[in-house]
């Protein structure tokens, strides 16, 4: 265990206060708006959510700024601290609160190691916000830029139509675009509609979230959900209407998110389906936030939502998580093959959705040899939009993580996961040269994908099925 570095915090830790209940699962917040209503609401939301923390320290040993720098404030409990004391108005304004707040990487894998239950990350949105409310930090114009963009997917989508060519023919000119074939006009709804009218499945409904950046970029992996939900005998539709899931605007501290939130409890509400299914763990966290009630940090905020969004509660569920549920259609690979597959796990998957990992049956189904990476649980230090903010503290992260691709076994070595931003940064460690040998990065529902051999599995063919 690392040794806790001493004077790093502006003062000493103090003990829970006896009028917290430090030890119970504290109620949930997500609290936007105006910036003056923010500032409010967090002012209130001080003595229950930042006096929370213990002090315990358990969040140092899964929190990877502190395990790069050993210093206190670089922590979670540090920035709870450094939040608190200006909160209080112990501490004045102070330009390195806001360096702190923005060397974290949001990973979230100090929620779960957190016996007193402190929402760490919805925490730290807020703060976000607010710094940005109050001038104390400002996205570079490159990453407004491209939030202003994703919060018109029609525009996105065009804007990267010579991307997604670029693609399909093999040229990679950035780092984080990993390889793929793209379809490059037709869009995933008019796929999934041309899908569902000829193949016809008759299981259950979902809705699935398209995505921004998903949609367009790396549309393929759309696609290829498109084709798995269909052969596992699934109804799938694409709601009209839906756009970005504010997940970037959420790590930028910008106000659009309330926006794109509304929009989306407006579009996932108008169709009856038995789930909505997402295919970036980052995306599905935030769509989960934005539908779930208990995010809502007062009834009189959940009072002005329709009524449908405060009683119709549809489970946001990882299509992984959902094929989990399933007998899933099992890929036949020929027996000489040498490929290998290691899994690694989105921090936003097991951290944010606080699922297990990935189903077990739904890796086997791939017909590949495949053994979670080392570290799987780690954050590569994707964090979103952080690889792009602290591109220096991202490698560093990866590296490590990423060492292991150097000695691993396979042909091909296939590096797989479930968040198509994860994917950029573990591309990244080939063409950063951190790692010297070739591999290939693939999200878990391509290794799944029937391509053009298509067919749906009825019950009929399926009677140990489960849904």
């Amino acid at each position: 265990m690392k040794e806790e570095p001493v004077n790093q915090l502006p003062f000493a830790a103090e003990a829970c206060p006896a009028e917290s209940s430090c030890g119970d699962q504290l109620p949930s917040v997500q609290i936007s708006g105006d910036p003056a209503t923010r500032t409010s609401v967090l002012q209130t939301a001080s003595k229950n959510l930042l006096t929370s923390c213990v002090h315990c320290g358990f969040c140092l040993e899964v929190c990877p700024t502190y395990q790069l720098t050993g210093d206190e404030n670089n922590s979670p409990r540090g920035r709870l601290r450094l939040w608190r004391e200006e909160a209080e108005g112990r501490l004045a304004a102070d330009p390195l609160t806001v360096a702190y707040t923005q060397e974290c990487v949001g990973c979230l894998a100090c929620e779960p190691a957190c016996p007193a239950n402190v929402p760490y990350g919805e925490i730290l949105e807020q703060i976000r916000h607010k710094h940005v409310d109050a001038h104390r930090s400002r996205p570079s114009w490159k990453l407004r830029f491209a939030a202003a963009v994703a919060e018109r997917p029609w525009l996105f989508s065009f804007l990267s139509l010579p991307v997604r060519g670029w693609r399909r023919l093999g040229w990679l000119p950035h780092r984080l675009l990993f390889q793929g074939r793209p379809p490059v006009v037709e869009s995933t709804a008019r796929y999934a509609a041309r899908m569902m009218q000829k193949h016809q499945p008759t299981g259950p409904r979902v809705a699935l979230l398209t995505g921004c950046l998903m949609e367009a970029v790396f549309r393929e992996i759309n696609f290829a959900t498109i084709r798995v939900l269909i052969e596992n005998n699934v109804r799938v539709i694409v709601p009209e209407g839906q756009t970005c899931c504010g997940a970037m605007h959420e790590h930028l501290g910008l106000p659009a998110v309330d926006g794109l939130r509304n929009t989306n409890r407006q579009a996932f509400s108008a169709d009856a389906v038995d789930a909505i299914v997402c295919n970036s763990s980052g995306c599905g966290l935030a769509l989960s936030k934005t539908l779930a009630r208990k995010t809502l940090a007062s009834k009189t905020l959940a009072s002005n939502l329709p009524t449908s969004d405060r009683h119709r509660q549809i489970p946001v569920l990882d299509v992984l998580t959902f094929l989990g549920q399933r007998d899933v259609v099992n890929r036949i690979r020929p027996q000489n093959s040498l490929a290998r597959v290691y899994v690694d796990l989105p921090c936003h998957l097991i951290h944010g959705q606080r699922t297990p990992g990935i189903p077990e049956n739904v890796l086997q189904a791939m017909g590949l040899p495949w053994q979670l990476a080392p570290q799987a649980t780690e954050c590569c230090g994707s964090g979103g939009t952080y690889h792009l903010q602290q591109p220096q503290n991202a490698r560093q992260i990866l590296t490590g993580k990423a060492a292991f691709l150097n000695e691993a076994q396979g042909d091909p070595v296939i590096l797989a996961t479930s968040n198509h931003v994860c994917m950029m940064q573990w591309n990244s460690a080939l063409a950063d040269g951190i790692i010297q040998r070739p591999f290939s990065v693939k999200h878990v529902i391509q290794l799944l994908d029937p391509g053009d051999q298509l067919v749906v599995r009825r019950p009929a063919d399926y009677p140990g099925n489960r849904c």
